[in-house]
């Protein structure tokens, strides 16, 4: 095992250090990294949102993040995975945080870890930590790995706790089904303290867990909403109604939900972190999420989505149905080899007139041969073409492509990667 870089090295370097500590990029189990986080004897944190679930984890923490700048509060958002840079996961008052602010925490979990074997994620997450408290943030917003009950993030004790979604994803990790994923997801939840639920239809193991701990739950429909009005919309939670807000800044009618989810959770946290509704509105209007449903400029239409599982592909599909028309939609698609290939084909297969493609860039990533069969399982009569990369699809998409069509990348963030990695 190779030695901790000296001090002040660059952040590449780091980065390829804690990605060599431990033979399994996931490794469940909480003891190593707490007895850490321990070493660490890290000051007293400020209010935090602990958010999982398995979609609209993404954008319901850029919904409590904005809301929380635009009322003037130093906010931490940690997320994962990034897209381009490693700095996209850990950000300080709106920006990403700095490779000496990022290198300084690593030094920081080095020093205390003392050979105690972390994955990349867990040495992260730690890290995320030290450069927040290091930032003075006045409130911090921390994303879930994966699931919930084993993932580095839940050795904090949130003071507010939100599960999004549940749905099929990661079962090798999780479950195989809808119940055994949510009681992962819903160890989040702490005794006699606020926690959300941002999905009608609740998992019986989420509730019951909920009451077992004694967590103060609240499901969207049932104790929160948000409903539609034209152009704006209401909302209604436990400390009362929001009316004739404006419409969230990202794209999809579903957005309403983890936006209410968001409104609802700060409702509850609303003695440490007053807000005023024109700084609810104007949070909504300026939130950012590169990903999720997102518009490039120009013509044609390029849209790009991280929707790498059967219930993001839905989403996405009902998405595309919401939008402007577009004469035909050309879809440059790379997924990993461990997702449900087959249910994402065909959540999308009525909204794509023609396929491109591609490997993702990960030693992950699913063939194109595997892809190409689940094409054909499907039995969809529309044009499919293979490349090499998801860059060489990208270009054959502009060739082909009309003013009046649209290119729609999707399948994992390594494919939104590659596209906004190409030069402009």
């Amino acid at each position: 095992m190779s030695a901790a870089p000296p001090p002040g090295s660059p952040l590449e370097r780091w980065i390829e250090f804690i990605s060599a500590q431990h033979p399994q990029a996931i490794a469940l189990g909480l003891d190593r990294v707490r007895e850490v986080f321990a070493r660490l004897a890290l000051p007293s944190f400020p209010p935090t949102f602990v958010v999982g679930g398995t979609n609209g984890k993404g954008s319901t923490c850029a919904y409590l993040e904005s809301i929380l700048r635009a009322a003037g509060y130093r906010a931490g958002l940690y997320t994962s995975p990034h897209i381009l840079r490693y700095n996209e996961r850990v950000r300080v008052a709106g920006e990403e945080a700095d490779d000496s602010a990022l290198v300084r925490g690593f030094e920081r979990v080095e020093a205390a870890r003392a050979g105690v074997p972390l994955t990349y994620f867990e040495f992260g997450t730690l890290a995320a930590f030290v450069t927040f408290l290091e930032a003075r943030v006045e409130a911090m917003v921390l994303e879930v790995g994966l699931g919930g009950r084993l993932d580095a993030v839940n050795i904090v004790d949130a003071d507010c706790a939100i599960v999004t979604t549940v749905d099929l994803d990661h079962q090798a990790w999780l479950g195989n089904t809808r119940e055994a994923i949510a009681l992962e997801k819903a160890h989040i939840y702490r005794r006699a303290r606020p926690a959300f639920f941002g999905d009608r239809q609740s998992p019986e193991s989420l509730v019951s867990h909920a009451a077992q701990v004694g967590a103060v739950l609240q499901v969207l429909g049932r104790d929160y909403r948000a409903q539609a009005t034209g152009a704006q919309w209401d909302f209604e939670g436990a400390a009362g109604a929001k009316r004739a807000l404006p419409m969230p800044a990202l794209r999809g009618s579903w957005q309403l939900g983890n936006a209410a989810t968001a409104l609802a959770a700060l409702d509850a946290l609303a003695d440490r972190l007053p807000l005023s509704v024109g700084e609810i509105r104007q949070g909504l209007t300026r939130v950012r999420l590169a990903g999720r449903l997102q518009v490039l400029p120009g013509r044609p239409q390029v849209v790009l989505d991280v929707a790498h599982n059967p219930h993001a592909a839905r989403a996405l599909a009902t998405g595309l149905g919401e939008m402007s028309f577009a004469a035909r939609t050309l879809a440059v698609f790379a997924v990993l080899a461990d997702k449900d290939i087959d249910g994402v084909v065909a959540a999308m297969a009525a909204r794509v007139d023609a396929w491109l493609i591609a490997p993702a860039q990960s030693e992950r990533a699913a063939s194109v041969e595997a892809v190409m069969e689940s094409l054909a399982r499907e039995g969809l009569q529309k044009p499919v073409r293979a490349f090499a990369s998801v860059a060489l699809a990208y270009e054959a998409a502009r060739q082909m492509a009309t003013p009046d069509d649209r290119i729609l990348v999707f399948g994992s963030f390594h494919t939104v990667a590659a596209v906004l990695d190409l030069p402009r």
